[in-house]
């Protein structure tokens, strides 16, 4: 890794106590972020949408629509964008759409935050991309047990709470 400042390559040191990558010539700080993600919750006669993944990580586990978010794009349109390019479907997130935030650590391309919206439904067009093997609606009681990480188990379950309250 190096420098964005001098192009010198960065070195491991306690910085704010924290281990950092630093410039030994400039001092410049590399601060590592957070990936952002956002996901959206697709119902249907009280069934959530779940979408299977045909690629590591996570190959073959149940997953809400979702990608991730680019440095320009609002949250919102990208979870928008997202179930367009993974389903076909066109769907507006509701307002005050979020559902919930999470934090995971368990994904191997980072640690990030899932931002999960609600949506509306605008115009039912299934069509899966090849991102994805399979496609189901789910009930609350029979959800699949191969849940992906990264944030998504936990809102799923969160959500199958939300209906059985």
């Amino acid at each position: 890794m190096f420098c964005m400042q001098c192009g010198q390559e960065l070195i491991q040191k306690i910085f704010e106590e924290k281990k950092r990558f630093v410039c030994p010539v400039c001092g410049w700080v590399y601060y590592q972020q957070l990936k952002v993600s956002s996901a959206v919750i697709i119902e249907k006669n009280n069934q959530i949408l779940l979408l299977k993944r045909a690629y590591d990580p996570w190959k073959d586990f149940w997953y809400l629509p979702a990608g991730y978010v680019e440095h320009d794009e609002d949250p919102r349109m990208a979870g928008i964008r997202e179930v367009s390019e993974e389903i076909g479907i066109k769907i507006q997130i509701q307002e005050n759409g979020l559902f919930n935030y999470y934090y995971f650590d368990d994904d191997p391309r980072g640690n990030g935050l899932l931002l999960v919206y609600v949506s509306n439904v605008l115009k039912w067009n299934m069509t899966p991309s090849e991102e994805i093997t399979d496609y189901r609606f789910f009930s609350p009681k029979q959800l699949p047990k191969s849940l992906c990480g990264a944030g998504h188990r936990t809102a799923i379950l969160d959500w199958v709470k939300m209906k059985n309250e």
